[in-house]
């Protein structure tokens, strides 16, 4: 009987509770940092260009194959305008077959590729799968437009491991922040 009060209470306590779900299409829980959407690119205001110069390394890296990437000589360099001697001419990602692994943002020498952390990226279904596959302008829309705050660029290693590197002044060990 003690038994039966007890499941009773309990079941009425959960009831009583407020509950954790959003109203998701209205309401939306806060991303955190740390989450990965998918690859976008970043555009340099101060020289008016992507930072992509085509280089290909995201591509070669990428174990889905997902990217296409090419490369055109940069007329602004010429005109001494850029420090860019190469450009990107065109940037492709089939987001169908991209598995957010973040290796395309590890390898870039760039800084120039990073993983889209917002809601935008976390939404986007589609009835044709055509449709996911985004082009140079796509990629540079969140950066250009100012959609893109806060992107999610730690490199893999520091962000998984909790490793955390030397600061200055540290004596003998490593010192963690």
């Amino acid at each position: 009987m003690l038994g039966i009060l007890k499941t009773i209470a309990a079941t009425f306590g959960i009831a009583a509770r407020k509950p954790v779900t959003v109203q998701y299409p209205t309401e939306r829980k806060q991303l955190p940092h740390r989450s990965r959407g998918f690859p976008t690119l970043l555009w340099d205001f101060e020289h008016d260009e992507p930072f992509c110069t085509g280089c290909q390394v995201c591509a070669r890296y990428c174990p889905t194959d997902c990217m296409t990437v090419t490369m055109k000589d940069n007329p602004k360099y010429a005109e001494g305008k850029s420090p860019r001697k190469k450009i990107v001419d065109t940037f492709y990602i089939d987001y169908a077959r991209c598995m957010r692994c973040d290796i395309c943002v590890e390898v870039c020498n760039f800084d120039a590729i990073v993983m889209d952390n917002t809601w935008r990226s976390v939404e986007m279904s589609r009835f044709d799968r055509q449709d996911l596959v985004m082009d140079l302008d796509a990629l540079l829309r969140p950066s250009k437009t100012g959609l893109l705050k806060n992107p999610f660029r730690d490199p893999m290693g520091v962000a998984h491991s909790g490793w955390v590197p030397k600061t200055e002044g540290a004596e003998g060990g490593s010192e963690e922040e």
